[in-house]
């Protein structure tokens, strides 16, 4: 099985997708790496928030630390993509029952959408970078 390595910090990538220059910014979520985010809500055009569904029992704290960067006043009308990711495990949680748990449906301050996604396959990465070129062209 491939292995994927916990962002310590962050790390730039660069890609073209759709006529699109994507420079992502990719933050750890890990507790002591969280305080940085908002540093970088000012200069953002989209969020992607990446969530493992397979760690139910973390969902509270993603609940929260979300309900954070969501009603950041930098976020605010930001598109953002939610990764369901590690669908490849069992037992994760769908994306409905994602949306369920984070109150997704309560978010009406900007367009977002929610795609499944296996970080080790890359599937669902096209459908959320697809989503995220389109209403950055709208903008």
């Amino acid at each position: 099985m491939k292995e994927i390595t916990p962002t310590v910090g962050f790390n730039v990538e660069q890609f073209s997708r759709s006529g699109i220059n994507f420079t992502v910014f990719d933050m750890s979520g890990a507790g002591k790496y969280r305080p940085l985010w908002e540093h970088y809500f000012k200069d953002a055009n989209a969020i992607i928030f990446v969530i493992d569904c397979s760690d139910k029992l973390r969902m509270c704290r993603v609940k929260e630390e979300l309900k954070i960067l969501l009603e950041h006043p930098d976020t605010k009308g930001i598109p953002t993509l939610f990764f369901a990711n590690k669908i490849d495990i069992s037992d994760h949680l769908n994306p409905v029952e994602c949306v369920q748990y984070l109150d997704l449906d309560n978010v009406k301050d900007r367009p977002w959408h929610i795609t499944p996604s296996n970080a080790l396959t890359g599937f669902g990465l096209e459908d959320g970078i697809g989503w995220i070129s389109e209403h950055l062209r709208v903008n």
